[in-house]
């Protein structure tokens, strides 16, 4: 029987006393944790997460803010919560403005409802689902057409995106002749979503019927 297999969350923090409020109310989901952007970057090359959470003011000096850039280019596709104490009104405002920005700024102290609503619906709205919604206005707009690659593309991200949401606290293997049923394809299709959500690592292995994509 798999085990639950949560999301995972970057959080790159300093504050002790922060990363225990972390512990406490982040603990159903798999946590890193970095005292340093630098170090940041340099974890989001071995793995990529589903979120990372910022803060501004970090150890060596540095601001998580002007980090913005380049974890975004490491990891565009990775929603960002900056959680700070220090940013004024005109730095949160610079912190969700533009390609490279932000998701969500969350002040200090942190009220913890608000944290585990912004984080739920990041994982589940941001992200990988933006690329969706984004993929099909396009199609929307007959950018796209009937038949391309890229229409063909969308529709593999957006069921892989919901797989997601459904499986990623399973504690069961999933039925692959009714995923396949609900969503109108072959079963060797629903394999194959699998399988590709597993070895990006944002599903257990264990959820994944034995056997290799067919």
């Amino acid at each position: 029987m798999p085990g639950t297999f949560h999301a995972a969350i970057l959080i790159i923090e300093d504050d002790p006393q922060q990363l225990r409020l972390y512990a406490q109310v982040l603990n159903q989901y798999r946590l890193t944790c970095v005292s340093t952007a630098t170090a940041a970057l340099r974890a989001l090359e071995e793995r990529r997460p589903d979120l990372i959470i910022l803060d501004n003011v970090l150890a060596q000096g540095e601001l998580g803010t002007k980090f913005l850039p380049r974890l975004k280019a490491a990891a565009a596709h990775v929603p960002i919560v900056v959680v700070s104490g220090t940013l004024d009104i005109a730095g949160q405002l610079k912190a969700l403005q533009g390609p490279l920005a932000a998701h969500y700024v969350i002040e200090k102290p942190v009220s913890v409802p608000h944290l585990e609503q912004i984080v739920k619906t990041a994982l589940d709205e941001c992200g990988l689902g933006e690329a969706v919604q984004t993929l099909r206005s396009l199609e929307k707009a007959e950018l796209i057409e009937d038949g391309d690659r890229e229409r063909l593309f969308t529709e593999r991200l957006a069921r892989q995106h919901e797989l997601l949401k459904r499986l990623r606290a399973a504690d069961h293997k999933p039925n692959i002749s009714v995923l396949a049923g609900e969503f109108h394809v072959d079963r060797k299709t629903i394999r194959r979503d699998l399988h590709d959500l597993v070895q990006r690592g944002q599903l257990d292995p264990s959820i994944y019927p034995e056997g290799e994509a067919e």
